[in-house]
């Protein structure tokens, strides 16, 4: 099985060509919506995190608040690095098991793990490839603003604590350029698809 790694930053259209890369066959593992699930009441990361950061991120089901974390530990580089310490090691509990069950399922198979920061924790190293989806950072801008209702300065200091795209690109065995429309960036994921393939069915 080929391991691909995918990544990019805040609104470049990582999840895009995540997407299209499942849909051409791949099996996509997303970290940002493992992380969802280990925190879900009841999960793995639940109790560890309610513990650290206390009820006041609960709802009122009992459900952890994400906003309500998020903007706890967003701009607490300590409080963050708590949370991930939490989160982190589940997220990848899961993504092991299910890389190993489709390996079991599809030794000939690509499977691409979709992160934010790949680069920055030096896991890019465990993959056969890695992918980075990049576009400008105005375009990351306006991208998040419409997408997550943020203001443009909410952006800008989210981009700040991110590793710049023109950083990450240096890590890559293929660059996805995001920038123009949904079709160029089909073409390209199309062209890296078969790329891999050739890898895995020389």
């Amino acid at each position: 099985m080929l391991r691909i790694g995918l990544t990019g930053g805040l609104a470049s259209g990582k999840s895009f060509v995540g997407r299209a890369l499942g849909e051409m066959g791949c099996l996509l593992i997303e970290a940002d919506l493992l992380g969802h699930q280990v925190m879900a009441k009841g999960a793995e990361a639940y109790d560890a995190i309610v513990a650290e950061f206390g009820a006041e991120i609960l709802d009122a089901g009992g459900a952890i608040d994400r906003r309500r974390l998020g903007k706890l530990v967003f701009g607490n580089p300590e409080l963050l690095d708590k949370l991930n310490a939490i989160v982190h090691p589940r997220v990848r509990a899961r993504s092991r098991r299910l890389a190993e069950a489709y390996a079991a399922r599809e030794p000939d198979g690509i499977c691409v793990y979709e992160a934010a920061i790949i680069v920055e924790t030096g896991s890019f190293r465990d993959y056969d490839r890695l992918i980075v989806a990049a576009c400008t950072e105005e375009q990351q801008v306006e991208r998040a603003m419409l997408r997550d209702h943020l203001t443009r300065e909410e952006v800008l200091d989210r981009l700040r604590r991110q590793m710049p795209l023109e950083e990450k690109v240096k890590y890559a065995d293929y660059v996805i350029d995001t920038s123009g429309t949904k079709e160029h960036t089909l073409e390209q994921t199309r062209t890296v698809y078969a790329s891999l393939r050739s890898i895995q069915q020389p």
